[in-house]
């Protein structure tokens, strides 16, 4: 771990815990896509101003694991905005506990489509 973190603040972050591991210390996989969901809805959601629901995930990519302790930060950015869809590039990026090392440990590019109170496609806006 030796790399430098994006410059905005994290959507959210969170520490990996025991019951989120495998008997290696590893986190799981879908643990981290879990984290990586829910800092993407919040962005969209944000966006939307309403609720929003994962559409699709274009691609993940897991460059190192996560391991016990160690604190996840999630961070979102706005990559493309449809009429109701918003595609988001998401990083998550592991700190050891005990240190100041940080590193990439996954990336995504996860598409939300804005739904009205019948769960129907509605228009995002531009202007928000």
């Amino acid at each position: 771990m030796s790399e430098v973190l994006p410059a905005e603040q994290p959507t959210i972050r969170v520490t990996a815990m025991p019951a989120d591991a495998n008997f290696y210390g590893d986190i799981f996989g879908g643990w981290l896509v879990g984290q990586m969901d829910l800092a993407a809805s919040a962005l969209a959601s944000r966006r939307s101003k309403g609720r929003a629901v994962l559409a699709s995930m274009e691609r993940i990519d897991f460059h190192q694991p996560v391991k016990v302790g160690d604190e996840v930060s999630i961070y979102t950015r706005m990559d493309r905005i449809g009429r109701s869809s918003m595609r988001i590039a998401v990083e998550a990026w592991a700190r050891d506990r005990n240190g100041e090392a940080v590193a990439k440990v996954t990336d995504a590019v996860i598409t939300f489509v804005a739904i009205d109170e019948n769960g129907r496609a509605r228009e995002v806006g531009r202007d928000s």
